[in-house]
């Protein structure tokens, strides 16, 4: 990439602060800049970066008013966050190269394989499976029966899509997810022992979603278990049978949601959050990390943490309660002993 801050701009519809001139040819953090390089400023944490930092352009919100002077080239864009993203995908995907079928790939003669398909080594694609336009499998995927995949779609080594599973268009799946597997379900017998239910559904993943590696998400016992469009779920999540996830929900890091939990869209799971089972969470609910949700909720947009998660107001509250706690004792035993003192005088 060597492109200048005018032309940057021109994409971008922003407006240059400085040197139109100037020519950028990599990325970097703004407390790591040096010459050539675009950073961005959109976190007001960083704000002091601005002012130090050797990158040649920097991109910053319209609504940003330097406190001092700036050696930097700006550009004023309506999201520095946004468009610095945007740059990087334009410019820094080297994955767009990888093209054409690698050695020692199995494609069974039923599969079908849309224009361009990429098929690193090793990989399997099963019978009456179905790969989309443009879709790229990395080395050593897995790609069950009757599973489909749709276009434009990046898989990433080592991922196992089981059979009938279904993922829509524009999917990214990381390294080691496995989609499809069975859920977790045993049926008590009198001896204690359990029977294994079969899990006769599939797992339907919409358009536009991304799966983080090592995530794992259940096939349904009958049905689907659903991801619906836009969502995107981090790293070692864990997503049981029959879970439908709405459009546009965050999961981060090892997030567990037992089966047949309905999240409603829009909603935010922080790290290591858990919801139990057969609930219905309202759509826009925001979950502190390591919360854990035992009831349904009902009412939208609201902010919950703890373990049972309640309102995070209240739950701020009961912290602030808590660190007093070693005070309020030593106070209480101090009246104790005073109070003591009193009854023998």
């Amino acid at each position: 990439m060597q492109i200048s801050a005018g032309d940057l701009s021109v994409m971008l519809n922003g407006t240059v602060e400085g040197d139109t001139a100037v020519l950028v040819n990599t990325v970097a953090k703004i407390e790591e800049g040096k010459a050539g390089a675009l950073s961005f400023l959109a976190n007001t944490k960083y704000e002091e970066y601005v002012y130090t930092t050797l990158s040649s352009v920097v991109l910053v919100n319209r609504t940003f008013i330097p406190a001092k002077k700036i050696n930097a080239t700006l550009i004023r864009v309506d999201d520095a966050y946004v468009s610095f993203t945007f740059i990087l995908e334009k410019f820094s995907n080297p994955l767009a190269i990888s093209e054409g079928i690698e050695s020692n790939v199995f494609i069974d003669p039923t599969a079908l394989l849309g224009a361009d398909v990429y098929l690193g080594f090793a990989s399997y694609v099963s019978k009456n499976a179905s790969i989309g336009d443009h879709s790229k499998i990395y080395p050593q995927v897995f790609i069950g029966q009757q599973a489909k995949i749709g276009k434009n779609c990046i898989i990433y080594p080592g991922v196992k899509i089981y059979h009938d599973c279904i993922i829509g268009d524009n999917c990214i799946i990381h390294a080691g997810a496995v989609i499809g597997s069975d859920g977790f379900g045993f049926a008590p017998l009198p001896d204690r022992s359990y029977k294994k239910i079969p899990q006769t559904g599939n797992v339907i993943v919409e358009n536009n979603v991304e799966i983080g590696a090592n995530t794992t998400i259940d096939r349904a016992t009958m049905g689907s278990t659903i991801i619906r469009n836009g969502t995107k779920i981090d790293n070692l999540v864990q997503i049981a049978h029959n879970t439908d996830i709405g459009e546009h929900c965050i999961l981060a890091g090892q997030v567990g949601i037992a089966g047949s939990t309905k999240l409603g869209k829009y909603s935010v799971l922080g790290g290591q959050v858990a919801i139990s089972g057969h609930l219905v969470i309202a759509e826009g609910s925001q979950f502190g990390g390591q919360s854990g949700a035992l009831a349904s909720i009902t009412e939208p947009n609201k902010k919950w943490f703890g373990s049972p998660a309640i309102e995070l107001r209240n739950s701020l509250k009961m912290i602030t309660v808590q660190r007093r706690l070693p005070e309020l004792l030593s106070r209480i035993e101090a009246l104790e002993k005073e109070l003591l003192t009193i009854k023998k005088q």
